[in-house]
């Protein structure tokens, strides 16, 4: 079983209390828009992390971390894509992708709405963390955990850490 901290969207911003959140997990799963270099590092320092670039991303983060992720984790397919949409609002090219590469779950930022949402038509499920950062129109601050314990998604909890341009 694989203890998963998912987070997105942190736009330079990194919340001390995403170690506290995080502290049980197996690995860290950035959904893009690390802002910068420092956010990876701090978080790869921590936990093994996995991550994708996000469109506010620069070359620092766009030279370490793909536009898309595809991986197996316990036995689940994982697709991540920061720009990913949602069920029957995908981006273009992500529905093409999840019937070619048939991922049991799609993760994506970006839009900083939190959602999980299981797509019965593509036999999906997606999770959007919201945005952990300071800058967007989110109202709160969130992440995400979950267990994947062979085929199995569990233990599904969201985690709000305050107000959006709030440290505190």
């Amino acid at each position: 079983m694989k203890k998963i901290g998912l987070i997105s969207d942190t736009h330079s911003f990194l919340d001390d209390k995403v170690f506290t959140h995080f502290a049980s997990v197996d690995e860290i799963w950035h959904a893009g828009d690390f802002g910068n270099a420092a956010i990876a590092d701090a978080l790869k320092a921590f936990k093994p992390l996995r991550g994708v670039y996000g469109n506010i991303d620069g070359y620092d983060i766009r030279s370490d971390y793909p536009e898309e992720l595809i991986f197996t984790c316990e036995a689940v397919k994982v697709f991540i894509k920061h720009i990913g949409g949602y069920p029957g609002r995908y981006a273009p090219g992500v529905k093409n992708t999840i019937l070619k590469e048939q991922p049991q779950l799609f993760i994506s930022g970006h839009s900083h709405i939190l959602k999980i949402q299981y797509d019965e038509a593509l036999r999906c499920l997606h999770i959007n963390p919201g945005a952990a950062g300071l800058q967007g129109w989110h109202k709160v601050k969130t992440l995400v955990k979950f267990s994947i314990d062979g085929k199995q998604l569990k233990d599904c909890e969201v985690i709000e850490l305050g107000k959006r341009g709030s440290v505190n």
